[in-house]
């Protein structure tokens, strides 16, 4: 007997203004609720005292959450000085109290030290595996395990406000970055120690920071298709709910495209490398995302024969 689905089956991009205090999961499990969604993943935690741009995909979509993961991210933060904390946030106890006895130009100097590329050991109260477990585990078990330090890029750091303890900066960076660690590495160099006292996160790659939505919003809205008993199966149901979603497609813009005929395309949806004009001109191991008739069908990579090679495919 087939198993009943639970949810639809719904295909793409939700930008989320993730509110203060809600796990990423959390605010993952609700979007999946108001969608009524049989499928959803986000792209990249954000801490509870965190806020801001959480792309969250839905079905298909969850096929190319990674290349967000990859992405270049942009956050407003603002460092309170002379305070170390054990998670470098609000969040954490308080370890070390410091005067700051630093002045303005001590501050810009340290913070534009961290300009470039550079190697940053991750926090443990981070997400990233250690034995199977996430170091945050091992930390609130008072526990300190080895971490390697990671390459990153701080593309720019620009201080916008610099008051008493407070200084507020905006910050692009590649993956990989953590912001927390950021900020307690500038504390350290001014010698009085610093915690992140407010992280916003502005921007995912180049997702338009106005598509954003609130829970709010989203709950106004499920609510509406739940106090008129509209069929939760029905697309037509979550006509307005969808029609804020993005195109499933929209984590891989920044691929170079290749368009198949239609023979070609069967093939390369079961599972086959083909051949295609638009391959020629793009290296071996690049990958690409590739349509036919304009119906995006997954991602693909150029291979030693100059053929598309099938890589995460969209099923129908």
């Amino acid at each position: 007997m087939a198993r009943k689905r639970k949810g639809r089956a719904i295909d793409g991009m939700l930008l989320l203004d993730k509110p203060l205090g809600l796990s990423s999961n959390d605010a993952l499990q609700k979007v999946k609720r108001c969608f009524n969604a049989a499928k959803a993943g986000h792209t990249g935690a954000l801490d509870p005292l965190a806020t801001g741009m959480l792309p969250i995909c839905l079905g298909e979509a969850t096929k190319f959450s990674q290349f967000l993961l990859d992405a270049d991210k942009t956050y407003s933060v603002t460092a309170t000085l002379g305070i170390r904390t054990t998670t470098s946030d609000a969040d954490g106890d308080i370890v070390e109290r410091n005067p700051v006895n630093v002045s303005k130009t001590q501050i810009e100097q340290a913070c534009m030290s961290f300009v470039g590329k550079s190697r940053q050991v991750p926090s443990m109260f981070s997400a990233l595996k250690y034995q199977g477990k996430p170091l945050y585990f091992y930390a609130r078990q008072g526990i300190e395990v080895p971490r390697e330090a990671r390459d990153i890029t701080i593309y720019s750091l620009i201080i916008e406000r610099i008051e008493g303890d407070k200084v507020d900066m905006l910050v692009h960076c590649s993956k990989g970055t953590y912001i927390r660690s950021l900020v307690d590495d500038i504390g350290q160099v001014l010698g009085c120690g610093a915690f992140v006292s407010r992280l916003h996160r502005s921007n995912v790659a180049d997702y338009p920071a106005d598509k954003v939505t609130t829970l709010d919003d989203l709950f106004a809205m499920r609510q509406e298709i739940d106090d008129n008993n509209l069929d939760l199966m029905d697309n037509q149901s979550f006509e307005a709910l969808d029609q804020l979603l993005l195109s499933m497609d929209s984590p891989v813009k920044t691929l170079p495209a290749v368009e198949l005929e239609a023979n070609s395309a069967s093939y390369f949806c079961n599972g086959n490398p083909v051949t295609a004009k638009d391959a020629l001109v793009i290296p071996c191991q690049v990958q690409v995302r590739v349509y036919s008739e304009q119906l995006f069908l997954g991602v693909g990579f150029i291979d030693e024969n100059q053929q598309i090679a099938p890589k995460r495919l969209v099923v129908r």
